[in-house]
Parts: C-alpha cells; structure tokens; sequence
C-alpha cells in the first residue's frame, strides 16, 4: 500500500500559473508522498506528447510511482456519431496512460441533468457498452481502467456496482472516492464498505458538511438531498476518516491512497497537511 497525491490537489495553483505538472510532482515528492496520481486539467498530453516523457522522467527521478490517468469522458445524452467519436477519443487517452506505464486509468462515464434512477436505467446499457469496448482495448495494454463515484449521477454505491457488474471485465472496477457519497448523501463508511471489493484505487477526500436549514453562504455546493458541503483538508471535515480506513485496512486493499484536496485554504499548505493526517490516521487504525 503507497501513499500519495493527484496533481489536482495543486489545482488552484496550477489555474494561475504558479505551477505546472512537473513542479506539482516535484511537490508530492518533498510532501513525502510516494506515488502521484495524473490528472490532466491545465496541460494536455494528447496535445504536447512531448510531456509524457517528462512526467515520466520525473517521478522516476524522484522515486515516485505513477499510480493513475484520470481524465473525463461522457457517453450520456450522445447520438451514434458522437457516441463513437468519444470511444475514440477514450481509446487514444488509453494510448496515452501505456506511454506513462501506468496499469490504472478512471475515465468518467456520463453525467446529466436528470440523476433520476429511471435515467440511470435506461442509459446504463449504452453506458455498459462504452465502458466494456474500452476496458477491452484497455486489456491488451494490461490497463486496468474504472469509473468513480462523482457527478451524481453515478455516484452512489449501487449505481456504480450496476456498471462494473454490467461491464463484468476483471480490468474494469471503480476509483472509490471515500468523499463523494456525501454528494448523494450517502454514509460514507457504509459505500466504502459496499465497494471497496471493486477498488483499483482509493481517493481520500473530506468535506465540511451541514444541514439544508443551515447555509453557510458562500463557497458552499449543495448535496442531492440539499445538505451543504464544502471541500475540507484531509481529517478536518466530517467524514469519519478513521473508520473509513479502518474499513480499507480490513478489506485486505493493497493499492494506491490518493489524497485529492479541494479546500479554500492555499492548496500546497491544505496538501501537506491532508498527507500527513493520512499518514497519522492509517497507521492509527492498524493499532485499534
């Protein structure tokens, strides 16, 4: 099991020019991480191929491993030609998760204003034959590739069981969030328990949460159910992170943590912290 961080965590930096992926990785690495995952938002490696190798280069120069390819797609809403050119485009992104070495790749799926169970139903066959196509050309590569429980749409635990037994492809699972069930208002504790089974990797995520009665004002978002949320350091928010790895542990998981950072606070002060409090927080839960 290896600790790390996704570039995303440095976002707010990188939206302003005062980083980009190779310093982000230089940051996981003087943090004490021990893996960085990719997530491709201020750069583009289909457009600038030449990055590849840089990124590459440098978490091996560092020592770190690189865990993940997270990009977004959507096969929701399309028509036939769309629906084809966007398996395209996602095969290509797989061609670029092999050129980094990476055996993980999440790629969404599909989001919607409609996050009805009667939509998720009639979508879910396009959606399962999307995702099988490439998790198959995915195979060849030894590509591991998953959806993760974020958009609404399919973030509950359930419908993103349905897709991953829909896909039935031993290299097609889920990149579990421990966070984002808050979004569907969902326990936490008891999603990571239903699917950690299907887990490539693990995002480790907190929130803020409060009531619908309660607005907090600004800089808050609005859970399915109305509840406030609000990105919190790693072990400051109300998730019951303790528990939550307690839950990992027992489940024998022997892969990545990811820790993703979504705070106010400046994000290299709000990383260094969540890393460490997940450090402090998994070996707490091997000792109870």
């Amino acid at each position: 099991m290896k600790i790390g961080l996704s570039t995303y965590c440095f976002w707010q930096a990188m939206k302003t020019g005062e980083m980009n992926v190779i310093t982000a990785i230089e940051h996981v690495a003087a943090m004490g991480g021990e893996h960085v995952e990719i997530v491709p938002l201020g750069f583009d490696l289909t457009a600038n191929p030449e990055l590849i190798e840089e990124i590459k280069q440098k978490a091996f120069s560092l020592g770190l491993d690189i865990s993940n390819y997270a990009i977004g797609a959507n096969f929701a809403g399309l028509d036939e030609q769309e629906f084809e050119q966007e398996i395209r485009r996602v095969m290509h992104e797989v061609d670029i998760a092999a050129a980094l070495g990476v055996r993980l790749m999440r790629h969404d799926v599909a989001s919607s204003k409609d996050t009805s169970i009667r939509k998720f139903s009639a979508d879910l066959p396009r959606l399962v034959e999307a995702c099988t196509r490439i998790a198959d050309y995915a195979a060849a590569f030894g590509i591991t590739t998953s959806v993760e429980n974020h958009g609404y749409f399919i973030q509950a635990s359930d419908r993103v069981q349905a897709l991953i037994h829909g896909v039935n492809r031993p290299n097609f699972r889920t990149t579990l969030d421990i966070g984002n069930f808050l979004c569907v208002d969902e326990d936490p504790v008891a999603a990571v328990r239903n699917n950690i089974p299907y887990a490539s990797i693990v995002h480790i995520k907190d929130f803020y949460r409060r009531p619908e009665a309660v607005n907090p004002g600004e800089g808050w978002f609005r859970s399915s159910a109305g509840y406030y949320l609000k990105g919190a350091i790693v072990g400051h928010g109300d998730v019951d992170i303790r528990s939550v790895l307690r839950v990992v542990q027992q489940s024998g998981f022997d892969g990545y943590l990811s820790i993703e950072f979504e705070g106010l606070e400046p994000c290299l002060l709000g990383t260094k912290l969540a890393l460490d409090n997940v450090k402090r927080l998994w070996e707490e839960a091997i000792s109870v």
